[in-house]
This record gives C-alpha cells, structure tokens and sequence, in this order.
C-alpha cells in the first residue's frame, strides 16, 4: 500500500465496516524464500474494540508452514473500485487513474485449536449461509457423523491482531469540485462504476 496522506484511511468504525462488507481477503506471508499469496474469507471480531481477524488455510499450503513457523502476515481487502478515464475531468493534462477502497491488516498469528478451527467454519457458515435465505441453512449437522472431524486436519485456523490497521479510500479527493462531479456522473453511467460513484457522493471533502 502507497499510504499517500489524502487518501490514507485510519478510522478503526470505517475499516472494519470495509472489511466486513467485502471478506474475500488476500493472505501474504513471506517465509524468507519467496511471499506467499493466499485468497481466504476472513472473518473480522472486534474485542474491547479492538479488531481480531480469524481465517484457515489448507494444511498442504506452503503459507500455512510459514504462518505456523513465525511469520507475520498481511491481510488485504479490496472493496469498491474503477478505472478513472482523464476525459471525465473536464480540465487538460491529466491521466487515467484508479478509484478504490481498500484495507490492510498486517501482525502475528496465533494457531486456533480444533475447537477454534470448529467455531470459524461455524461462523463463517452461517454468516454465508444467512446471505442466501430462503434456502435453508447448511449446517454441518447435516454431514454423517465423524465425516466433519475427518477432514478438520486438512486445514490450519489462525487468529490475527493486528499491529498495523489501515486503509485507502482514494476518491478524487485531491481533485477539484467540478472534476469530482465529472467523474461521479460518468462513473454512474456504467454498472461497474455505479458502486464507486456513490462511495464519492458520501466522501465529498
């Protein structure tokens, strides 16, 4: 992350909120050989306010073996974003650029026990589940007996708290009044923009 002052995002309310809505993370550890890239969703606690961050790993994943040998990870969260066109500014000699929020968590891990590991996917299933109602919920009740312990070694469930939390929200904040509303009104005319243009009509500075 490039923590440019204008579009640096620290607030603890707007950050977890961003990560919540968008859980789909991308895991990064290095274990001194090469950085490991892993996509996980990511559940994101909060304890006395603080945020904690809990995911899994396949146990086969060369991440997983750095992660339980000491390393620190990097968690990353992409939320909202679009390709800015520099005609849309309506002034000369600008270039494209990119709009975008993001989130960033970066500190140790700690190993979840089977009974942590049993209450993530718990969480996760039924955080992901609740989202595609009516369909009745899966449970892992459903599976036959044994079947779900049989295959919890599979994987590695971590904990994250984070020394470093912060974000991006960079919306053309550093960009005039006019320009902005130029952007905002082309932006809302394409469905891939449309999310990003509302997310500048609530962050006018």
């Amino acid at each position: 992350m490039h923590p440019a002052r204008p579009f640096l995002e620290t607030g603890i309310a707007t950050l977890v909120a961003r990560a919540r809505a968008h859980p789909f993370a991308l895991v990064c550890v290095a274990d001194g050989t090469r950085v490991h890239a892993v996509h996980a969703p990511v559940l994101l606690d909060e304890t006395d306010g603080a945020p904690v961050l809990r995911f899994h790993l396949s146990a086969a994943n060369a991440a997983t073996s750095a992660l339980m040998a000491g390393s620190n990870a990097l968690i990353v969260f992409t939320g909202n974003h679009a390709y800015v066109s520099p005609d849309w500014y309506g002034q000369d000699d600008e270039v494209g650029t990119w709009n975008y929020l993001s989130v960033e968590a970066e500190g140790p891990v700690t190993h979840l026990d089977d009974a942590g590991a049993t209450r993530l996917l718990d969480d996760l299933s039924d955080l992901f589940e609740a989202g595609l109602s009516p369909k009745p919920a899966w449970t892992r009740a459903k599976m036959t007996p044994g079947r779900f312990e049989a295959m919890l070694p599979g994987i590695r469930a971590f904990s994250l708290t984070p020394t470093r939390f912060e974000g991006i929200t960079k919306l053309s904040q550093n960009k005039p009044p006019s320009a902005r509303q130029g952007v905002i009104t082309a932006l809302s005319a394409f469905e891939d923009g449309i999310a990003i243009a509302e997310e500048m009509r609530k962050h006018q500075p």
